[in-house]
């Protein structure tokens, strides 16, 4: 099959792209010495998840039990639930995954431990955890100190639980730049802190578990950090660029659309929209815009409505007629694929493979 037979709006990856992604972060978890569990919210495919495994990662990432129900199709020695599993109903569908690969889950409160305890003890399984710590998002976490070592202490003395270490998400550190290398190297000594409190209560960490696309390839400089979680590196997105964590060249990813309508001068409309791309904005934002186009690096995608892309041609490099096709990197790419059925793997002009977005709408 040729690109040109794909019908639009379209998801479409750069299969070179991709791997060369994939072989990269592997290589580098490998060179440092940490353990690679991406997470599969960006791709929501149990086919890439099992690419992942296969190039070294020692485990799966996820935040819905449902995703976690999804990913045992890629036969995970590990999934980690980073995300506080609430509600009997979602817990005893856990134990099911607990009975078919080892899980651990991420949480902060011991209302979330004593659920996930009695769900465990009911289904006759251990479940691992980790004591999620706020390293300065301000989202989910306890407080280090005593908070986050009283949390560690319920946790040991839950039945069915192993207490595995600590989990935290560096999601305020937005790029790389010199803010974002202080905020690095406050966070290592956040952690180095943390890593004092447990030895001097004599409790054993094995994991600590951190990290995000933004900052991978500054992993190794935080130190006590075992375990990385990236997800967004597998495709990459403008976002992601802007982090200073990869080049525009580093996008696998992208929407394949038609120009529709060219009725206003200076201005196209594309066959996609909201429910194509997502409203996320870029994270540090000199306008609104709501991706790239690749065959006009000028033109300006600046509004959309469910099923229409408005995109300003005053300072595009090129003309486009309608039945044109253009590429557009979207600011957050795991959005982006979340709203699309199946995504098409090209080898250059040819479609090399198709596959379904099998965690799409996976929200329990």
């Amino acid at each position: 099959m040729h690109v040109s037979e794909i019908d639009t709006p379209a998801l479409v990856v750069d299969l070179d792209i991709m791997e060369r992604n994939l072989a990269r972060v592997a290589g580098y978890a490998r060179e440092h010495g940490l353990r690679l569990r991406p997470h599969t919210k960006t791709h929501k495919s149990v086919r890439l998840a099992r690419r992942q495994i296969a190039s070294g990662a020692a485990g799966l990432t996820v935040a819905k039990v449902s995703e976690a129900e999804t990913m045992l199709g890629a036969e995970p020695d590990d999934v980690l639930v980073a995300y506080p599993i609430i509600g009997p109903t979602k817990l005893a569908r856990l134990t099911q995954v607990a009975r078919q690969t080892r899980v651990t889950v991420a949480l902060d409160s011991a209302y979330a431990a004593g659920q996930l305890s009695d769900a465990a003890r009911a289904g006759q399984v251990e479940i691992g955890v980790l004591a999620e710590v706020d390293a300065g998002l301000g989202r989910v976490g306890v407080n280090p100190g005593e908070p986050l070592l009283e949390l560690a202490r319920t946790i040991e003395k839950l039945p069915h639980l192993r207490f595995a270490g600590i989990a935290f998400y560096p999601g305020h550190i937005k790029s790389v730049d010199e803010t974002g290398r202080r905020a690095l190297a406050q966070l290592s000594e956040f952690l180095r802190g943390i890593l004092d409190d447990f030895r001097a209560a004599g409790i054993e960490i094995a994991i600590v578990s951190g990290g995000s696309t933004p900052t991978l390839f500054h992993s190794h400089e935080i130190q006590g950090l075992t375990e990385i979680r990236p997800g967004t590196y597998v495709f990459n997105d403008l976002n992601t660029i802007g982090s200073g964590a990869c080049a525009l060249e580093d996008c696998a990813a992208t929407i394949l659309a038609t120009v529709v309508s060219t009725a206003r001068p200076g201005q196209m409309i594309i066959d996609g929209g909201s429910k194509t791309f997502s409203s996320d904005r870029l994270a540090n934002p000199a306008e609104v815009t709501f991706g790239h186009v690749v065959e006009a690096p000028g033109a300006r995608f600046h509004k959309m409505n469910e099923e229409h892309g408005f995109i300003d041609l005053a300072h595009a490099e090129a003309g486009f007629r309608v039945g044109d096709r253009v590429h557009v990197i979207p600011n957050h790419i795991c959005v982006a694929v979340n709203l699309h059925e199946k995504v098409y793997g090209l080898r250059g002009d040819t479609v090399e493979e198709v596959w379904p977005v099998d965690a799409r709408g996976k929200l329990q």
